[in-house]
C-alpha cells in the first residue's frame, strides 16, 4: 500500500506533468518527457522533501502506472502516460480495442453522457477501460459510480481511432451516443 507520503508525492507528480510544469518551472519537450533532476529540483525547491530514490519507488509502485522513464538520453527523463491537459505528442499508434470498452464516471454525469456523448473536456482524449473493474475504480474518484460499456467494435467500423497507453487505457477523441451500449453495469 503506497504511503501518504507517497500518494502526495505522486498527486503534485501528476499535477505537474500531466497539466502545470510551470508550477515548478519545469520545462517538457513535444513528448512530455521532462528531466528527472529537474523534477526532483523542483519539487524540493516547492517544500517537498524528495528524492530520485522516492521518486524510482514511486515510479515503480503505481499501481496505475501513471508514469514512465526514457533512458536513452544522457539524462534520464519521466513523463505521464496519459491524461494530459497540455499539448504533448504521446507517440501513440492506432489500434484496435477489444470489441467493447468501459467508461468509468459518476452517475451525476449520465444525463450530460446521454445526450452529448462522452467528451475528452480538457485532456487530450477519453480514457476508456478494457474491463469493468477498472472503469468502476475510475468512476469511483468522482462519487456514486456508473460504468458505461462502448461499442468500440463498431466505432472502429465506422472509421474511429482508438491509441492504447503504455498503461494499457486506450483512448480516443469522443465517444458519441450511439456507441454506449447501456448506460449502468
Amino acid at each position: 500500500m503506497i504511503s501518504k507520503r507517497d500518494m502526495k508525492f505522486s498527486k503534485f507528480i501528476s499535477l505537474v506533468l500531466r497539466h502545470k510544469p510551470e508550477i515548478i518551472d519545469l520545462h517538457m519537450d513535444e513528448e512530455g518527457y521532462a528531466s528527472v533532476n529537474k523534477l526532483v529540483e523542483g519539487m524540493n525547491k516547492n517544500g517537498m522533501d524528495i528524492t530520485k530514490q522516492d521518486l524510482d519507488r514511486i515510479v515503480a509502485e503505481d499501481n496505475k502506472q501513471r508514469y514512465s522513464y526514457n533512458l536513452s538520453n544522457d539524462e534520464p527523463r519521466i513523463r505521464a502516460n496519459q491524461g494530459h491537459s497540455i499539448q504533448v505528442n504521446l507517440n501513440l499508434k492506432p489500434v484496435v480495442p477489444p470489441a467493447e470498452l468501459y467508461h468509468g464516471t459518476a452517475k451525476r454525469f449520465l444525463n450530460s453522457i446521454l445526450k452529448d456523448g462522452i467528451k475528452k473536456g480538457g485532456r487530450q482524449y477519453v480514457h476508456l477501460s478494457k474491463d469493468i473493474e477498472t472503469a468502476t475504480k475510475v468512476g469511483a474518484r468522482y462519487g456514486e459510480v456508473a460504468v458505461l460499456r462502448i461499442d468500440s467494435y463498431s466505432m472502429i467500423k465506422d472509421g474511429y481511432e482508438f491509441y492504447c497507453s503504455e498503461n494499457g487505457v486506450y483512448l480516443t477523441d469522443n465517444v458519441p451516443t450511439k456507441y454506449i451500449i447501456n448506460n449502468e453495469n
